[in-house]
């Protein structure tokens, strides 16, 4: 099992499946199409039934129950392509028996993997490691999910004695950009419940994420001449500077944790004539969300009153709703997840996603689907590393949910 994770996971993070927030068309890159050609071959090398890839890049195969009993139809989703942060094609290290000391990422330019900046590291001593190269990300998020849903179904196909009942996969592009189930049909899917694959640490099992939109501020100054600006000019930049200094410092992502939610300043530009100023707004608790979108509207109108009607504008536009309002009602699909766990020897450590997961939108669709660890650290930089014996695991929890 672990040299083929490793050999698995290798070839996947040879494609470079890079998505592209500013791209037009879905998905996004026409490598993941590529990506997508190649899973739909290895699924079908492996004998599973109805593999197909549609219009979207969406990938998807069968493995047909071997049991007579009327059980649920389990879904395991996972996305393939990559975070924008950094370039995505990458060859991995592979530090056998890890010995709890640096690892040198890239000698050239000094880049190095310290337990002393990420402690976390002294729980994987004696494991093997895949690490990138110092120059990349590695591609464990979500890469890792794919090998790992994989490497389960072939634990199946290998040992028919195990019995399970119909089992459907999804490998899905464009979720690093917020699109990734935009097309999904999830009839079609046609699951009683499901899995993404796309946790971090060994454990990790989430079913509730952030409530989630994006502000987009537009200040519209006036330019004059420097030299007769008196009572004249009116510096958009100042009003946007303005309008940061109004929300309240101790809700940045730096100074919260757990269920607190956030504004995030994501992108400024601007001029003495325009500015504009991206926001994204977080927070679990959907009655603290409506307050912050209120609180931002709230700024607007005051800035407005202050420098003239018009001069500030806010759009907010909705991006993603907590799971957990879904989930809740149909809860023994996290209790399944939390046996599966323990009988494979793992400590479920459940806990809410800061951030957003292809789940949400898919139990706002009406498919539930909490999320399982993956197995990776650091995702969406060249720190980033997974232990092989953590997506070991996650086969073992994979295998588990779904056989009887």
């Amino acid at each position: 099992m672990k040299q083929n994770l490793i050999t698995r996971f290798s070839k996947y993070i040879s494609f470079p499946t890079t998505s592209n927030e500013a791209s037009e068309t879905y998905p996004s890159t026409n490598e993941q199409l590529v990506f997508g050609d190649f899973l739909v071959e290895e699924l079908r090398l492996l004998g599973l039934k109805e593999v197909e890839k549609d219009q979207f890049g969406y990938v998807t195969a069968t493995l047909p129950a071997n049991c007579a009993e009327k059980t649920p139809v389990i879904g395991f989703i996972a996305h393939f392509d990559t975070a924008p942060d950094m370039p995505g094609i990458n060859t991995p290290n592979i530090i056998e028996n890890y010995d709890g000391n640096d690892i040198v990422l890239d000698a050239t330019t000094q880049t190095i993997l310290s337990p002393n900046d990420f402690p976390e590291l002294e729980n994987y001593v004696g494991q093997t490691l895949l690490t990138t190269d110092g120059k990349t990300l590695l591609g464990a998020d979500d890469k890792a999910g794919i090998a790992e849903i994989i490497c389960a179904l072939e634990y199946f196909i290998q040992h028919s004695e195990i019995k399970h009942g119909k089992i459907r996969v999804a490998f899905t592009p464009d979720e690093e950009i917020g699109k990734g189930v935009l097309h999904f049909d999830v009839a079609k899917f046609g699951c009683d419940f499901a899995y993404t694959l796309d946790g971090g640490m060994l454990g990790e099992l989430e079913y509730e994420n952030f409530n989630a939109a994006g502000a987009t501020i537009t200040i519209q100054g006036r330019n004059v001449h420097p030299g007769y600006a008196k009572n004249k000019m009116v510096n958009s930049q100042l009003i946007a500077m303005e309008f940061n200094a109004l929300l309240p410092e101790f809700q940045r992502p730096q100074y919260t944790d757990d269920y607190e939610g956030f504004y995030l300043l994501t992108k400024m530009e601007g001029t003495v004539e325009n500015s504009k100023l991206n926001y994204i707004i977080r927070d679990h608790d959907k009655h603290l969300f409506e307050q912050k979108k209120e609180f931002i509207h709230k700024i607007t109108d005051f800035l407005n009153e202050k420098h003239g009607t018009g001069r500030v504008k806010c759009e907010i536009k909705e991006q993603y709703k907590n799971m957990r309002e879904m989930v809740e009602p149909v809860f023994y699909v996290v209790e399944r997840a939390i046996k599966a766990m323990m009988a494979a020897n793992v400590t479920p450590i459940v806990k809410p996603i800061r951030g957003g997961t292809d789940g949400a939108n898919l139990s706002f669709k009406g498919l539930p689907c909490p999320n399982i660890f993956a197995g990776g650290h650091n995702f969406h930089g060249k720190y980033e590393f997974i232990p092989v014996e953590s997506m070991e695991k996650a086969v073992q929890v994979i295998v588990n949910i779904a056989k009887i």
